[in-house]
Protein backbone atom coordinates (compact mmCIF):
# COMPACT_ATOMS: atom_id res chain seq x y z
CA UNK A 1 0.00 0.00 0.00
CA UNK A 2 2.70 2.39 0.84
CA UNK A 3 3.92 2.20 -2.80
CA UNK A 4 0.56 3.34 -3.99
CA UNK A 5 0.30 5.56 -1.76
CA UNK A 6 3.95 7.61 -2.46
CA UNK A 7 2.69 7.08 -6.46
CA UNK A 8 -0.16 9.21 -5.42
CA UNK A 9 1.16 12.24 -3.74
CA UNK A 10 3.91 12.28 -6.57
CA UNK A 11 0.56 13.43 -8.31
CA UNK A 12 -0.15 16.37 -6.44
CA UNK A 13 0.47 20.04 -6.97
CA UNK A 14 2.25 22.19 -4.33
CA UNK A 15 -1.35 23.16 -3.09
CA UNK A 16 -3.04 19.63 -2.72
CA UNK A 17 0.27 18.40 -0.90
CA UNK A 18 0.46 20.99 1.73
CA UNK A 19 -2.86 20.36 2.22
CA UNK A 20 -2.05 16.86 2.57
CA UNK A 21 0.53 16.86 5.03
CA UNK A 22 -0.97 19.89 7.12
CA UNK A 23 -3.70 17.54 8.07
CA UNK A 24 -0.66 14.46 8.41
CA UNK A 25 0.58 16.46 11.02
CA UNK A 26 -2.37 16.94 13.09
CA UNK A 27 -3.13 13.55 12.97
CA UNK A 28 -0.20 12.34 13.51
CA UNK A 29 -0.34 14.57 16.56
CA UNK A 30 -3.23 13.39 18.13
CA UNK A 31 -2.16 9.82 17.50
CA UNK A 32 0.94 10.44 19.62
CA UNK A 33 -1.27 12.40 22.46
CA UNK A 34 -3.41 9.49 22.89
CA UNK A 35 -0.75 6.93 22.92
CA UNK A 36 0.87 9.14 25.55
CA UNK A 37 -2.66 8.61 27.74
CA UNK A 38 -2.74 4.51 27.06
CA UNK A 39 1.27 4.61 28.31
CA UNK A 40 0.36 6.84 31.51
CA UNK A 41 -2.78 4.24 31.55
CA UNK A 42 -1.00 1.14 31.40
CA UNK A 43 1.47 2.37 34.07
CA UNK A 44 4.49 2.86 31.69
CA UNK A 45 7.96 4.50 32.64
CA UNK A 46 7.19 8.33 32.47
CA UNK A 47 9.98 8.53 29.54
CA UNK A 48 7.40 6.36 27.45
CA UNK A 49 4.64 8.98 28.36
CA UNK A 50 6.86 12.19 27.83
CA UNK A 51 8.02 10.43 24.73
CA UNK A 52 5.17 9.97 23.15
CA UNK A 53 3.88 13.17 24.29
CA UNK A 54 6.91 15.42 23.02
CA UNK A 55 6.12 13.76 19.40
CA UNK A 56 2.67 15.15 19.35
CA UNK A 57 3.63 18.48 20.54
CA UNK A 58 6.46 18.79 17.62
CA UNK A 59 4.11 16.99 15.46
CA UNK A 60 1.36 19.88 15.55
CA UNK A 61 3.96 23.10 15.31
CA UNK A 62 4.57 20.77 12.42
CA UNK A 63 1.37 21.70 11.13
CA UNK A 64 1.16 25.04 12.21
CA UNK A 65 4.28 25.81 10.53
CA UNK A 66 3.07 24.50 7.49
CA UNK A 67 -0.20 25.96 7.35
CA UNK A 68 1.26 29.46 8.08
CA UNK A 69 3.07 29.22 4.78
CA UNK A 70 -0.27 27.81 3.30
CA UNK A 71 -2.28 30.41 4.14
CA UNK A 72 0.29 33.28 2.76
CA UNK A 73 0.37 31.25 -0.37
CA UNK A 74 -3.34 30.42 -0.83
CA UNK A 75 -5.46 31.19 2.28
CA UNK A 76 -7.62 29.89 4.58
CA UNK A 77 -9.38 27.04 3.43
CA UNK A 78 -7.06 23.39 3.07
CA UNK A 79 -8.41 21.27 0.21
CA UNK A 80 -9.53 17.54 0.32
CA UNK A 81 -7.06 15.38 -0.47
CA UNK A 82 -8.41 11.30 -0.29
CA UNK A 83 -4.91 10.05 -0.22
CA UNK A 84 -3.94 7.98 2.90
CA UNK A 85 -2.01 9.64 5.27
CA UNK A 86 1.57 7.96 4.99
CA UNK A 87 2.29 9.42 8.54
CA UNK A 88 -1.03 8.13 10.41
CA UNK A 89 0.20 5.79 12.85
CA UNK A 90 -2.08 2.37 12.75
CA UNK A 91 -0.95 1.75 16.55
CA UNK A 92 -3.72 2.68 19.15
CA UNK A 93 -6.09 -0.52 18.24
CA UNK A 94 -2.70 -2.57 19.08
CA UNK A 95 -1.67 -1.09 21.95
CA UNK A 96 -3.93 -2.72 24.88
CA UNK A 97 -1.57 -3.95 26.87
CA UNK A 98 2.48 -3.05 28.26
CA UNK A 99 4.04 -6.11 25.90
CA UNK A 100 2.48 -3.90 23.00
CA UNK A 101 4.41 -1.34 23.29
CA UNK A 102 7.24 -3.37 21.05
CA UNK A 103 4.88 -3.19 17.77
CA UNK A 104 3.57 0.61 18.28
CA UNK A 105 7.54 1.59 18.74
CA UNK A 106 8.51 -0.60 15.99
CA UNK A 107 5.62 0.21 13.80
CA UNK A 108 5.85 4.55 14.84
CA UNK A 109 9.86 3.79 13.53
CA UNK A 110 9.09 3.17 10.40
CA UNK A 111 6.41 5.76 9.62
CA UNK A 112 8.90 8.66 10.99
CA UNK A 113 11.63 7.23 8.46
CA UNK A 114 9.19 6.87 5.54
CA UNK A 115 8.04 10.73 6.64
CA UNK A 116 11.78 11.43 6.39
CA UNK A 117 12.46 10.18 2.81
CA UNK A 118 8.94 11.68 1.22
CA UNK A 119 9.76 15.37 2.64
CA UNK A 120 13.77 14.78 1.65
CA UNK A 121 11.94 13.96 -1.89
CA UNK A 122 9.55 16.81 -1.66
CA UNK A 123 12.17 19.50 -1.23
CA UNK A 124 14.02 17.83 -3.95
CA UNK A 125 11.01 18.30 -6.31
CA UNK A 126 9.68 21.65 -5.31
CA UNK A 127 10.51 24.99 -7.31
CA UNK A 128 9.80 27.34 -3.87
CA UNK A 129 12.91 27.98 -1.60
CA UNK A 130 10.91 28.53 1.61
CA UNK A 131 9.13 24.92 0.98
CA UNK A 132 11.88 23.72 0.08
CA UNK A 133 13.81 25.30 3.33
CA UNK A 134 10.46 24.10 5.20
CA UNK A 135 10.50 20.53 4.01
CA UNK A 136 14.11 19.66 4.55
CA UNK A 137 14.17 20.59 8.52
CA UNK A 138 10.32 18.82 8.75
CA UNK A 139 12.57 16.01 7.30
CA UNK A 140 15.59 16.47 9.42
CA UNK A 141 12.76 16.69 12.30
CA UNK A 142 11.57 13.19 11.57
CA UNK A 143 14.87 11.68 11.62
CA UNK A 144 15.03 13.60 15.35
CA UNK A 145 11.62 11.51 15.97
CA UNK A 146 12.72 8.04 14.72
CA UNK A 147 16.18 8.56 16.88
CA UNK A 148 14.01 9.62 19.86
CA UNK A 149 11.38 6.11 19.52
CA UNK A 150 14.46 4.29 18.69
CA UNK A 151 16.46 5.57 21.71
CA UNK A 152 13.27 4.46 23.53
CA UNK A 153 13.22 1.23 22.07
CA UNK A 154 16.72 0.43 22.72
CA UNK A 155 16.32 1.48 26.55
CA UNK A 156 13.58 -0.80 26.67
CA UNK A 157 15.49 -3.37 24.94
CA UNK A 158 18.21 -3.06 27.56
CA UNK A 159 16.19 -3.38 30.47
CA UNK A 160 14.97 -6.88 29.26
CA UNK A 161 11.72 -5.49 28.65
CA UNK A 162 11.81 -6.45 25.05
Amino acid sequence: MTVEVIEEIKKLNERELMSYWIRGEYEEAETYWKLAERARELGLPENVVETFRRLGDESKRHGDELLRIYREKYGEKLLDVSIPNVESLDVLGKFWKVEDLEDVLRIAMESEKLAETIYRKLAEETENPKLKETYLRLANIESGHYSSLKALYEWRKEKGLI
